[in-house]
């Protein structure tokens, strides 16, 4: 039997967060996830999708002649095959990001796969489910983010940079969720405290304001 996903969609557009930011990138949302954050943007990949093999969708992502690509949901870890996935699209030569939640295991994850883990903020109503032993399978390759609600949730990560000497292993991204935190504000923030950190913004929503899906 092949080995299936369930896909929310598929698409080409602009990568709009970690160090990648700006470069064209095609993106494959997995349905499904764990986790019921207080300012998720794409609660549309929580159900439904469409069950494809793995060949099928690394076919669809390979006709858009794209060197970067990025698997994301949701939560792409929730589905097995997601692992057979990024290892083929590796295999194909291609710069693969993991856009993961932080909740699951990334230890089994290809090497060759950049991984991206979101650890929750208390202001996301979901830091309580954080897999810190993720932590230890981090490499320099790697990339942990931060989403920003307020003053808090800096305090917050900026404790969890510091107790956990994140900087020292990987790149460390902090982000606000648009319409709650001034991206100025936390800039200030992050220069008072000399932070080894990289400020991002969610350049899509910047280029395509309002926009939901295929972005």
């Amino acid at each position: 039997m092949p080995e299936m996903l369930i896909v929310s969609e598929i698409f080409f557009s602009i990568q709009g967060e970690s160090t990648y930011a700006g470069r064209p990138c095609v993106f494959v949302r997995l349905a499904g996830c764990n986790l019921g954050c207080a300012w998720c943007d794409t609660g549309y990949a929580r159900d439904g999708g469409e069950a494809m093999t793995v060949e099928q969708v690394v076919d669809r992502m390979l006709a858009f002649g794209c060197p970067l690509v990025e698997v994301t949901g949701g939560e792409p870890l929730l589905q097995p095959a997601a692992l057979p996935l990024m290892r083929m699209l590796a295999d194909r030569g291609l710069t693969v990001l993991l856009e993961t939640n932080g909740t699951c295991d990334i230890s089994g994850v290809d090497p060759r796969v950049v991984r991206i883990v979101d650890i929750k903020c208390p202001g996301s109503g979901e830091s309580d489910q954080v897999l810190w032993s993720n932590i230890a399978a981090l490499t320099a390759r790697d990339e942990v983010k931060f989403v920003l609600t307020n003053r808090p949730d800096y305090e917050w990560a900026r404790e969890a940079v510091a107790t956990h000497r994140l900087a020292d292993r990987c790149q460390v991204l902090f982000g606000p969720v648009l319409g709650n935190l001034a991206p100025a504000d936390l800039a200030g923030w992050i220069l008072a405290d000399r932070l080894p950190v990289r400020l991002q913004v969610q350049l899509h929503k910047v280029i395509w304001p309002g926009a939901e899906r295929g972005v």
